[in-house]
């Protein structure tokens, strides 16, 4: 695929990225509308609970498990066409799920979705890691696409209040509307590219069935521990059959002669490092909203409408993130932005653990504005940092690997604070002051993910400064070499 002009010479750059950043605000809309529309479907098609949460649990099953496939599968079978096919899959899927009439329907149209976005996220921000030259035009466009990923998420949440009162098919409805449109402006702005050629030494379909049975294994196991009351056996054997699958998948991307996975890969620390961060940071952000949307709609009585709207604050990252965060990371760097975030994390998070029964909203805000700051600061330069060190040939596995932390990260976000909130929960009186007690102890997990995360993200602090010192070092030894030499 070949590299886009820059932008100021050319217009064409930034159509493609509004295009890809359709497709990342696709995603991240229809996950939050059909979290507001849930309540509704199942008193409409009169669902069991368990199904009822199957229906969103589908799509982060689906997405989780095939993540790391489909990022790899741009890499090897093409960026454009992976990204064409598969946002044509998420359309169709999300149309079926609109004219669904019994629950197995629509977990099955959402579980389908969920593989679509898999494969056809990684690929679209491969396309912008290939098509912008290395540098401040590819991190801007990241960043941009970074913030309009959670913007669309902020968005979601009201769109989908106000579909909802329309009716709740709408949900699934209105993203066919913008797929579509989508689709017909990147077959014609999506750059051309050679049809890859097949690999000399085969594909590694055993590695591939491997990892997808793995992440599906794994995903399964987390997400069933946000469906209190289920058995915790199949829960635990889900875990442990899913880390053997992982073992497996080691041994065999070792021995065969064209792995999926090029293992040497993760000797990029700073890859590695902004993985893990990801993993953490969307974890503790997702789990943290997860609970304050509860104590607004559960304990204080708002309707998902009034919630939605108080969280949109949090969504100041759509508009931070290409104006603010670009500018900071060209001033301080990838690393000390990313810390910073953290940093405003910790005290967001922290903040809302003093949270009372008859707050206002007044007292709730700055707790949320600063949780939006603090993605506009961490989540793009993350984004950047686990693709800035690969080579162009791998930039799809970079993003797959990325997404893939990212979509666990917010299953264990989610699913460690209803467990804690469960634990927390037990044996009270079920008192509106019990309960109250309970989100503050789940409260507890999103500040421990990001103190953790920081302590990831202050390891590259050290190794900026040490990059820094080589690079001041190098200019004294060359002129203490040149001094050394006869004249």
């Amino acid at each position: 695929m070949s590299t886009i002009p820059t932008a100021r010479k050319s217009g064409r750059a930034w159509a493609l990225l509004l295009v890809l950043c359709g497709t990342i605000f696709l995603e991240g809309s229809d996950v939050a509308m059909l979290a507001v529309a849930v309540p509704t479907i199942r008193a409409d098609l009169g669902l069991r609970t368990g199904t009822a949460a199957w229906v969103m649990s589908g799509y982060v099953l689906g997405y989780a498990g095939f993540t790391l496939l489909g990022g790899r599968a741009a890499d090897l079978l093409g960026r454009r066409r992976m990204f064409l096919t598969w946002l044509g899959v998420f359309l169709v899927f999300s149309m079926l799920g609109g004219f669904a009439t019994d629950g197995w329907m629509l977990v099955v149209a959402r579980f389908v979705t969920g593989v679509a976005a898999a494969f056809m996220t990684p690929a679209a921000m491969s396309i912008i890691t290939t098509s912008y030259p290395e540098g401040r035009q590819r991190d801007k466009a990241l960043l941009v696409f970074a913030g309009v990923g959670a913007g669309g998420f902020s968005l979601g949440l009201v769109i989908g209040g106000l579909l909802t009162e329309l009716g709740w098919r709408w949900v699934f409805f209105a993203p066919v509307f913008l797929a579509g449109t989508i689709l017909l402006a990147a077959l014609r702005l999506l750059p051309t590219e050679a049809r890859p050629e097949p690999a000399q030494q085969g594909y590694d379909l055993v590695g591939a069935a491997t990892a997808a049975a793995a992440m599906l294994l794994l995903a399964y196991g987390i997400v069933r521990l946000e469906h209190r009351g289920e058995g915790l056996g199949l829960t635990l054997g889900a875990l442990a059959a899913g880390l053997a699958l992982v073992g497996a998948f080691i041994v065999i991307e070792r021995r065969t002669k064209a792995p999926l996975v090029r293992l040497e890969i993760f000797r990029q620390a700073a890859m590695v490092r902004a993985d893990l961060g990801a993993l953490l940071f969307l974890g503790a952000f997702f789990g943290f909203q997860f609970i304050v949307t509860l104590y607004l709609q559960e304990l204080r009585g708002w309707s998902s409408l009034q919630a939605a709207i108080a969280l949109i604050v949090m969504g100041c990252d759509a508009v931070l993130a290409p104006a603010l965060t670009p500018r900071l990371v060209n001033r301080y760097g990838n690393s000390r932005v990313i810390f910073g975030g953290f940093l405003l994390a910790i005290v967001a998070y922290g903040l809302f653990l003093l949270v009372e029964m008859d707050w206002s909203y007044a007292a709730m805000f700055p707790s949320l504005i600063i949780a939006g700051t603090a993605f506009a600061l961490a989540y793009g330069p993350l984004t950047i940092a686990a693709t800035d060190s690969v080579a162009k040939e791998e930039q799809g596995l970079a993003g797959g690997l990325l997404y893939t932390f990212t979509q666990f990260g917010s299953a264990v976000g989610i699913s460690a604070v209803t467990a804690v909130y469960g634990i927390a929960a037990a044996g009270t009186d079920g008192s509106p002051d019990a309960v109250l007690d309970a989100y503050r102890t789940s409260l507890v997990v999103p500040v421990v993910m990001v103190l953790l995360g920081t302590a990831v993200s202050a390891f590259g602090l050290r190794s900026t400064r040490t990059a820094s010192q080589r690079k001041s070092a190098a200019p004294a030894a060359r002129d203490e070499a040149n001094d050394s030499v006869p004249g």
